[in-house]
């Protein structure tokens, strides 16, 4: 039975705990993530349906981390503009990377996409990689963790983070609780064809029963996420591929003209989890294991490699200023301010999801014009698109 003494250990090997990994590793420290699953195979012919679209501090992160490079020269499509409307009538939201003078309001990426590049650098970084593997015992005192793997596997080590999802293990083992609401919602995704150019335009419209999102992926392609109430979901991944076409092109008000679908359609449940804490002595919860949030703003993952950012800033101040990088009151400053984010970034979410799915006549009248306010309104629409960006 071996054991390694290392300085953290990762669970979880998804998009943000890879990157947390890679980050931790690149700026000196002795890390091991362990996984049960092995990395995906991105496939360029079967793109997954999972996309991701990231903030443009997302990207300056994964830029950070020699990563990004490897992910542009795979796919990846810019947006440009962001178009977002209410079916029951009132202004349009419109945000132009021009008039806020950046490249691009964001890129979706694939998320299979994400976690093979991020895999695919952590030997090289000197990231001990346990996969598979599973975390099966925590032990933890003031000086560290000790965790037990299901090969025997002993890994000592001063930290160990949880990002290992939304029904994290390691959450569970450190006595973490969460705070949850299930929306009675789920998100059907899927790859469409457009009559139109999607113009490097992410769309979105709220109707009665959640969002539609059309988001640009290659030429004539985009991804969607279509919020539905859970029986209205099942209807509607039922339908054939005619019905499901007519269904799609009614409910986006024909934007992008006809539309059809080129992709198997799947669905998943939305709902809101909070951890109540995000360190629970020597365990740092990131990402789904430390909030998962309404998908209606695309910030997921923005948020879980927020986390990250904020980690890897405290680990290199403490280096500069020769401090201990993990000292319990560096570990609970970085929590309180991650938190108060997700928190505040998961209800916002959750209120916009409650006003535009609400058929209340008080509600319908003011949301549309709240959304044209917005967008006649250049310093609130950018106050919002930083918030968005991570700027």
């Amino acid at each position: 039975m071996s054991r390694v003494r290392l300085d953290v250990v990762v669970a979880g090997g998804g998009v943000v705990g890879a990157a947390c990994a890679l980050a931790l590793a690149r700026a000196g420290l002795e890390v091991a993530l362990v996984d049960p699953q092995p990395a995906p195979s991105w496939s360029r012919a079967e793109p997954g349906l999972r996309v991701v679209a990231l903030a443009p501090d997302a990207a300056d992160l994964l830029a950070r981390l020699e990563v990004w490079p490897q992910v542009l020269a795979a796919r990846v499509q810019p947006y440009h503009r962001m178009r977002v409307w209410d079916a029951a009538g009132g202004g349009e939201l419109a945000f132009d990377a021009g008039t806020l003078g950046r490249p691009a309001l964001g890129w979706i990426v694939e998320n299979d996409l994400l976690i093979e590049r991020l895999r695919a650098a952590l030997p090289a970084a000197g990231v001990r990689v346990h996969c598979p593997g599973r975390v099966e015992s925590l032990e933890q005192d003031a000086a560290g963790v000790r965790l037990r793997l299901d090969d025997g596997t002993r890994l000592d080590a001063r930290l160990a983070v949880a990002a290992d999802g939304a029904a994290s293990a390691l959450r569970r083992m450190a006595g973490v609780e969460v705070d949850a609401h299930d929306y009675g919602q789920r998100g059907v995704v899927a790859y469409i064809g457009t009559e139109r150019p999607h113009e490097d335009t992410a769309w979105q419209r709220f109707l009665p029963g959640g969002p539609l999102a059309f988001l640009p992926f290659t030429e004539g392609r985009c991804s969607i996420v279509w919020t539905l109430p859970q029986e209205e979901a099942a209807r509607v991944l039922a339908l054939d591929d005619e019905a499901f076409a007519v269904a799609l092109t009614d409910a986006s008000a024909a934007r992008l003209g006809r539309v059809w679908p080129v992709s198997r359609r799947a669905a998943f449940p939305l709902r809101r989890q909070l951890a109540r804490q995000q360190v629970a002595g020597r365990v740092l919860l990131l990402g789904d294991a430390a909030h998962v949030v309404h998908p209606l703003a695309g910030q997921g993952v923005n948020l879980g490699l927020r986390d990250v950012a904020a980690l890897l800033a405290t680990v290199e101040e403490a280096a500069r200023r020769h401090v201990d990088w993990c000292a319990p009151h560096r570990l609970q400053r970085w929590a309180r301010t991650r938190r108060a984010d997700n928190v505040l970034s998961a209800h916002a979410f959750e209120a916009i999801n409650r006003l535009y799915s609400n058929e209340h006549p008080a509600a319908v009248l003011v949301r549309g014009p709240l959304l044209g306010l917005a967008g006649r309104l250049p310093p609130v629409r950018r106050a919002l698109w930083r918030h968005a960006a991570g700027v």
